[in-house]
């Protein structure tokens, strides 16, 4: 075929017009439809065609952010089609690099009545990290004073949940990075947020990256069917990954990590915590971010577990009852327009 095009599309902005430039047609030479949808242009001479080829521009006539459009291409019995991206540029968001670990990441919690397990977290932190910023997200039903050098503590009204503690928490951050960790984890003398963001420095195509939480380095992968309008999709969770990550031993591609994990701030905050969730939610952040954020998980990348207590108001709150997971369930599948949901764990 004598026609060369861009195979894989090229990128316009939207309502940019652009006349072609043919003010000096030579004899012999036609061009027609300029403005139009369709554009026809001859010449006697192959040089001059291609010169004329060569300063054709689009012009998108409908505004539009995110859209595209396919062009036909013919030159007497060849015919071509590629596709046009019509994008508006975004304006670039950038964090301050930093000079240490304190100004490159946040770590964040939320708590619910376990003060006492949040002030081990604290202490915790504190012997191997005294100046890092700890975010402290609290919808206690009579919250307590959490006091120390660089804690932002947040009050919620009571009960509000989960998620939302999750999104509050991650509404107040101002560095690059953050690490999630719950508030009865603690920290270990294997416990290296810098490793961490060497990991994530070195592969920034990476949004999300667990660690192990006491030696368990949970992380599984989400097969996703779109199904059709009439029926939705079809999600399984596995227990397993896509594939190693190259050049870092025990270290897998994955869609979903345990909840000890660094990740990218404005890669979260483009995906979110559903608010809906107050009482159990984890796997749920990550099916939202199926195609949104690249996740991996590695081992040797530690925090420890606190022995659990009982505490029976906290396990009242904690624990939801069937009606609430149904009705769990039914917003699950209704958001995500899912038919059904396996778990292979």
């Amino acid at each position: 075929s004598p026609l060369q095009y861009p195979m894989t599309g090229f990128r316009v902005s939207p309502l940019k017009k652009s006349l072609i430039p043919v003010e000096d047609i030579l004899d012999g030479d036609q061009v027609e439809g300029q403005g139009q949808s369709e554009l026809t242009i001859s010449s006697s001479n192959l040089t001059q065609l291609n010169d004329l080829l060569s300063r054709v521009t689009y012009t998108s006539t409908i505004y539009h952010i995110r859209t595209s459009d396919l062009v036909y291409f013919t030159f007497e019995d060849h015919k071509a089609i590629f596709p046009i991206m019509i994008r508006r540029p975004s304006v670039p968001v950038l964090y301050d690099p930093g000079k240490d670990i304190n100004s490159r990441v946040t770590i964040i919690t939320k708590t619910f009545l376990r003060y006492k397990e949040l002030n081990v977290l604290i202490q915790s932190i504190r012997k191997f990290y005294p100046k890092i910023k700890i975010i402290v997200a609290d919808d206690s039903l009579k919250p307590e004073r959490v006091s120390g050098n660089n804690i932002e503590h947040y009050i919620m009204p009571p009960a509000q949940g989960w998620f939302a503690g999750r999104n509050l928490a991650v509404s107040q951050l101002t560095t690059k990075y953050f690490l999630w960790v719950d508030d009865d984890f603690v920290f270990l003398n294997e416990t290296r947020i810098e490793s961490f963001v060497e990991i994530m420095e070195a592969l920034p195509e990476l949004d999300v990256l667990g660690g192990e939480v006491s030696g368990d380095q949970f992380y599984f992968v989400l097969e996703y069917d779109e199904g059709d309008e009439s029926d939705g999709g079809c999600l399984r969770r596995i227990r397993g990954f896509h594939q190693p990550l190259p050049g870092y031993d025990g270290c897998f591609l994955v869609d979903g990590v345990i909840n000890y994990f660094l990740a990218r701030t404005d890669a979260v905050r483009r995906v979110g915590f559903d608010p809906f969730l107050k009482r159990v939610g984890h796997t749920e952040f990550f099916i939202d971010g199926v195609g949104k954020l690249m996740v991996a998980s590695c081992k040797g990348l530690s925090v420890g577990h606190q022995t659990h207590r009982a505490q029976h108001k906290y396990d009242f709150y904690r624990n939801q009852g069937k009606l609430e997971e149904e009705r769990k369930l039914a917003h699950h599948f209704f958001k995500n327009y899912l038919n059904y949901i396996i778990c292979t764990c």
